[in-house]
């Protein structure tokens, strides 16, 4: 007859081996030369791929890894930005690949959230449920692919959209002093897209927080967050994730041209990007 005890230890075994990946993987792992300016130069890292992901371990008086994006690749080391806080790393911190090139959540689950370059959520509202991924780095569609830009935006601007219309498919840029309306434009664009049948992507790149939590107020005022997207890389934030949001917010994009979201019980397959 087993025991009180046998019976415990049977259950903890079980308990251990259902939360242990036991399948083997090889993992390249290197050491920090030197960091600054949110650089890392490491060594060792003979097998890692340009813009591949990699980590920095938790260590004491870190809680939580730091990962960072390989992007020079030279003979004897490789240099990789930081996304995140490079303080906290120092000369002779091990950092291992991830076998993965950096990629972000895509799809239907992003409608109406707020997240930062790395596709993780900053609204308050819990994780997003998305099992698709993208890599922020492609190569783009060949001329003979696309099509003509036939079909207008409707900025609801009615000066923009009777003397300079800009369609779908075509790339503006708004240029102007400081204080003179080119946020107030993007917004208007973005908010008379209700019931038009497009995702908006707003990527705010180098705003205060404040600035930020405003336009996402207006947003939820008038309903656009139905149809919105908003990639955050506030002017707190790293360079590095500052550097990867125009690459998160066109890969969201591209999900949507691909493969489309639902919106109002209709596949759209239309979306508008800014980047501010």
């Amino acid at each position: 007859m087993m025991s009180i005890t046998d019976d415990l230890i049977s259950r903890l075994k079980a308990g251990i081996t259902a939360g242990v990946d036991l399948k083997p993987r090889q993992v390249n792992v290197g050491t920090v030369l030197a960091v600054g300016d949110g650089v890392a130069r490491i060594e060792g890292l003979e097998q890692v791929v340009a813009s591949e992901l990699l980590e920095f371990p938790v260590k004491a008086g870190r809680s939580e890894p730091i990962f960072g994006i390989a992007l020079n690749l030279e003979d004897d080391n490789v240099a990789a930005i930081v996304l995140g806080d490079s303080e906290s790393i120092a000369e002779g911190d091990q950092v291992n690949s991830t076998g993965q090139v950096i990629s972000v959540p895509v799809g239907q689950s992003l409608l109406g959230r707020v997240v930062n370059p790395l596709g993780q959520p900053v609204d308050g509202k819990g994780p997003i449920a998305s099992e698709t991924l993208r890599p922020i780095e492609r190569i783009a569609h060949g001329v003979i692919t696309r099509k003509s830009v036939d079909t207008p935006v409707q900025t609801g601007i009615v000066a923009i959209d009777a003397l300079i219309p800009i369609g779908r498919g075509q790339r503006e840029l708004i240029i102007g002093d400081r204080q003179t309306g080119k946020t107030a434009v993007a917004i208007d664009t973005i908010l008379n897209q209700k019931g038009q049948g497009m995702v908006c992507i707003y990527v705010a790149i180098g705003q205060r927080r404040a600035q930020i939590a405003q336009v996402v107020g207006i947003f939820e005022k008038y309903g656009a967050m139905e149809y919105t997207i908003v990639v955050a890389a506030s002017a707190s934030e790293s360079a590095a994730l500052q550097y990867i949001a125009p690459y998160a917010g066109c890969a969201m994009g591209e999900e949507i041209m691909e493969n489309g979201v639902t919106l109002d019980g209709k596949l759209v397959k239309d979306a508008l990007i800014i980047y501010d």
